[in-house]
């Protein structure tokens, strides 16, 4: 008898952006039929476009400054032009107009606030499926309250040193950070 297993788990891969302000997102990266897919460059840049601009312009945003990781499909040239576009030099990335140190998860609040928090959350019940994980992000996600996005970027600024007063607290308000292919998988074996 012969049985096929799949070389890959199956697996949701889901994009979030946070500000002190409010989250945009989450948004699931599927294709035309609604399948899970993987991102790739031309799909970051159609999820920028069709739905993350159109989404950020709902929210009253000054000075906004945009941070992602390294990913390839974020520094893509294409992307990178897409996002200068958009963003001018408030753009903190690997080959943008600013450099953002790799790997300093504390200068995230995605990293030690979002992923560590909510994941957790994610898997609380155990789900079997990936529509039930991916319900389980939305609700989750939608239960954050103002006051806890508040907390995540003043914990941001006992962590940089930060005086209330100082000017980069605007800089702090109004900064966009990107979690992108974070990848889930359901529980199911």
């Amino acid at each position: 008898m012969y049985v096929e297993t799949p070389l890959h788990p199956e697996r949701l891969t889901v994009w979030c952006a946070l500000w002190a302000g409010g989250i945009i997102g989450p948004y699931f990266f599927k294709n035309d039929e609604g399948h899970n897919v993987t991102v790739n460059g031309d799909r970051y840049r159609a999820m920028i476009t069709i739905f993350f601009i159109p989404e950020l312009n709902n929210h009253d945003v000054q000075e906004l400054w945009f941070q992602q990781d390294g990913a390839t499909c974020h520094t893509a040239r294409s992307t990178i032009d897409l996002l200068k576009d958009t963003f001018d030099d408030h753009l903190i990335s690997r080959f943008g107009p600013v450099n953002w140190p790799p790997r300093s998860c504390d200068l995230t609040p995605l990293d030690y606030f979002l992923l560590g928090y909510v994941k957790s959350l994610f898997y609380a019940d155990k789900p079997q499926t990936l529509d039930h994980l991916e319900d389980n992000i939305c609700r989750v996600i939608a239960d954050i309250r103002p006051q806890m996005l508040e907390k995540s970027h003043r914990k941001l600024d006992v962590q940089i040193g930060l005086h209330p007063s100082h000017p980069w607290q605007l800089y702090a308000r109004n900064h966009i950070y990107i979690v992108m292919t974070q990848d889930y998988l359901s529980n199911k074996k």
